[in-house]
């Protein structure tokens, strides 16, 4: 048997082939892609509107350029969490589902990340707007902190905790 089957066919962790298992991990990252999908493609559809309005023209210069990195932070997310899907189809039926798979998932976690950054810039514009307040930017920083908990942090200290070498 050619190392390229061998390694298709070993068997590991779930008992379940290279394949197989890449298989399973595309169907779990799909799933997850379509929540942040939802979210990013919500948001970015609310800042595209935003421009459009009457109070757009009363936001001071530095509001203005906010809201601007906002909307081309958005327009990135959704790029990279949508790229998933057009890898999918593009690589299709071509054998490499488990290198496609670590590719989609690269593209998975920049998507979130860049939908921090555009959840982040959002709340700063909309807090900066709602209060002119200079103790947005702590609000911010604490949201982003929380963020990074949730989305970041935690998921690390149980992998840390509870997997294995």
């Amino acid at each position: 048997m050619p190392d390229a089957e061998q390694g298709r066919s070993r068997r590991r962790g779930r008992n379940e082939t290279e394949d197989e298992r890449a298989d399973r991990m595309w169907q779990e990252l799909i799933q997850e892609v379509r929540v942040a999908q939802m979210g990013v493609q919500i948001l970015f559809g609310f800042l595209l509107t935003v421009v459009f309005t009457p109070k757009y023209e009363e936001l001071s210069g530095t509001d203005q350029k906010i809201y601007i990195v906002t909307v081309l932070l958005g327009a990135c997310a959704t790029g990279a969490l949508i790229g998933p899907v057009t890898l999918h189809r593009l690589v299709s039926g071509r054998r490499i589902k488990p290198e496609a798979v670590r590719w989609a998932s690269r593209l998975t976690l920049l998507g979130l990340l860049l939908l921090l950054a555009t959840t982040s810039a959002s709340l700063l514009l909309i807090l900066r707007v709602a209060t002119h307040d200079g103790f947005v930017p702590y609000l911010v920083a604490g949201v982003v902190c929380w963020y990074l908990l949730c989305w970041f942090g935690l998921p690390m200290w149980a992998r840390h905790r509870h997997t294995t070498r």
